[in-house]
């Protein structure tokens, strides 16, 4: 039989029961505004009921408080980092397109390649037709040339520090992620402390969320946690938890109170993959010295954007099939004679055939010959005719022992060999490309039809369009026997290191230096008895314009490199922008379906606090009823 202060001790688990609730409710109400905050509830059941050995077999023995816990469905918080992470990449992409849409603006605000190409060829020229004989409007002409030049100068130096900015921004996301990862290293190991008592560490937890949200924008990410098993005895909870977070497709970044680091290392300018990468661009790697991918398909977030901005090179990287090896003996840079293996490689893809499309380091790089990477120094581009077909291959020259720990071997011919990686998205690199092929092929044409006249002095046109080299104030003199786009029999070989219209790029465009100085040495007619009035060769000169059976670029006229690029940006700007929105729409739209499972409702907290305070006051009242009870029993019941 239960004692007679039974029903006291139930209705003091009531009031301890209340009062934990109305705490719990209080702090609810406290953290209304608290970004990443759970609403907590309080987790009550029966208490063990007694038996009394009575007919009514057994007595109610009041309510157990287990636990505080925080309202939480770990199905949106994986659904909510999911949307993130794509509106992480979507994002970034945003942002840096819409930069590019300003720089190849051409509007009212803005004078763009259209203005500057009109003032040339159609303003400039015309005078220059109307007058031929005039140095006056031969400079002139020269002039508006030179303001074509400056236009590619100064957008290929806004978008290198676009390249430079994406990769500056690519350094501080990593740090972000290694201060994250510490961060919920220590919240781990601060949980598994307080749970192993028996606890909740319900705003640790929270903490450790809401970290995990901002990871998710960054990187993709998978989490999972794992009780801790007691090997001695199994079916004990033991409390402790093993927490593992892996980012960019399965890459393990931290488990429970461990963490590894990534680091930033900047390129060698002989690791360059691209002839128009800005120095320094960062790998990543782990602590140990394994690196980071960050090519991966599933890097996702604003990293995948970052990194698609700064390598893009839509799909276009180099490849193709390794048919030779050889060996070439060649003076180093120190001086000294040494013999460096080559590899011979095979292309198909067309824009590897054509050297105005081509975007090669011509500093050195790595290269990879069948899953092996080797460091070259310089390349050559050949074309030979087999039965009547051209055959395109290159043959790359690899550096010294000092970089390259091992010969090729022959066991490499007929496998694949690569330079960079083929990222199918038009990023800086595709954009840059872009503008030197239309540059190195306008500066073809162009230069070939004043070739082919006679200026004032009766002497043999000279070329208006070349480039200026990196490291003195030279220019360079394009070599005839480097022309591959004029060979239709017999063989030819190009070097990296050849003056060729290879060498001529968006940011060194320049007019010949001498053009400057003389107006007169503008060819303007085709025959050299013809008086200099003569304009027959500016006639043809303006038909470039327009005509593309002189010159096409992407099967559009010269004037028209304006709309291909704008229409690039602008279909990527738009992609971007729209998916921005769209997954900003679902992330958002899932945070609120968590929100109103686990966000504090004040209304919803205002009934419970009702609902509580008067379980409270009732577990009192009958705390005071039994009194009176034991005050008339034991005082005023006599014997």
């Amino acid at each position: 039989m239960p004692s007679q202060f039974f029903g006291l001790n139930i209705a003091y688990t009531g009031l301890l029961a209340s009062n934990a609730a109305l705490n719990t409710t209080s702090n609810n109400i406290a953290n209304v505004q608290t970004e990443g905050y759970s609403r907590q509830q309080v987790v009550q059941q029966a208490s063990d009921a007694l038996r009394v050995f009575q007919t009514y077999g057994c007595a109610g023995a009041g309510v157990d408080t287990l636990a505080i816990e925080r309202v939480r469905n770990e199905f949106y918080d994986h659904k909510f980092w999911e949307a993130n992470t794509n509106f992480g990449e979507q994002n970034i992409k945003s942002y840096y397109m819409a930069q590019l849409e300003n720089y190849f603006a051409d509007d009212q605000f803005t004078e763009g390649f259209k203005s500057i190409f009109d003032k040339f060829m159609t303003e400039g020229l015309q005078e220059v037709l109307k007058q031929s004989g005039s140095t006056a409007s031969k400079s002139q002409f020269v002039g508006y040339g030179s303001n074509l030049t400056d236009y590619f100068n100064g957008l290929a130096a806004n978008l290198e520090k676009v390249q430079k900015d994406v990769n500056d921004e690519l350094k501080l996301k990593i740090d972000e992620i290694n201060s994250i990862a510490e961060e919920v290293a220590t919240l781990n190991k601060q949980i598994n402390v307080i749970e192993l008592t028996g606890s909740k560490a319900n705003e640790l937890r929270d903490r450790r969320t809401l970290l995990l949200d901002q990871l998710s924008q960054i990187v993709d990410i998978e989490t999972q946690e794992i009780p801790v098993v007691d090997a001695n005895n199994p079916e004990r909870e033991t409390g402790a938890h093993r927490f593992l977070v892996k980012i960019g497709g399965g890459e393990l970044l931290l488990d429970t109170g461990e963490f590894q680091e990534l680091e930033c290392v900047a390129r060698e300018t002989y690791e360059k993959t691209n002839q128009t990468d800005i120095d320094g661009l960062y790998d990543v790697y782990w602590k140990n010295g394994q690196k980071f991918n960050l090519n991966s398909q599933t890097l996702g977030g604003t990293l995948q954007g970052l990194i698609e901005m700064r390598d893009g090179n839509n799909g276009e990287n180099f490849t193709g099939t390794i048919t030779g090896i050889g060996s070439e003996r060649r003076t180093d840079p120190d001086g000294v004679a040494r013999n460096h293996d080559t590899v011979t490689i095979e292309v198909g893809k067309s824009y590897l055939q054509d050297l105005n499309k081509c975007n090669l380091s011509d500093s050195g790089g790595m290269i990879n010959l069948g899953n092996q990477i080797f460091y070259y120094d310089s390349w050559s581009y050949t074309c030979t005719y087999q039965d009547g077909e051209p055959v395109y291959t290159y043959t790359f020259v690899l550096s010294n022992s000092d970089l390259n720990d091992r010969h090729i071997t022959n066991d490499r011919v007929g496998k694949n060999a690569s330079v960079g990686n083929s990222i199918d998205y038009q990023g800086i690199p595709y954009y840059m490309n872009q503008m030197n092929e239309w540059v190195r092929t306008f500066s073809q044409k162009f230069n070939d039809i004043l070739n082919s006249g006679y200026d004032s002095y009766n002497k043999e046109g000279c070329d208006m369009f070349t480039g200026n080299h990196a490291t003195d104030d030279e220019q360079y003199l394009f070599e005839e026997s480097t022309r591959y786009d004029r060979q239709t029999d017999g063989s030819l070989t190009v070097s990296s290191t050849d003056s060729s219209y290879y060498r001529l790029t968006a940011k060194n465009f320049a007019i010949v230096a001498g053009l400057i100085q003389d107006a007169d040495l503008l060819a303007t007619r085709k025959n050299a008895s013809d008086g200099v009035d003569q304009y027959d060769l500016l006639e043809e000169l303006k038909l470039m314009a327009s005509d593309k059976s002189m010159m096409s670029f992407r099967g559009c006229s010269a004037g028209e490199f304006l709309q291909c690029i704008l229409s690039d940006v602008a279909l990527n700007a738009s992609n971007a922008n729209t998916l921005a929105e769209n997954y900003k729409n679902i992330s958002g739209t899932v945070d609120t379906q968590r929100i109103s499972i686990s966000g504090v409702d004040e209304d919803e907290e205002a009934v419970n606090l009702v609902k509580y305070q008067n379980g409270y006051n009732l577990a009192s009242k009958m705390i005071q009823t039994l009194t009176e009870i034991y005050d008339r029993l034991i005082l005023q019941t006599g014997v």
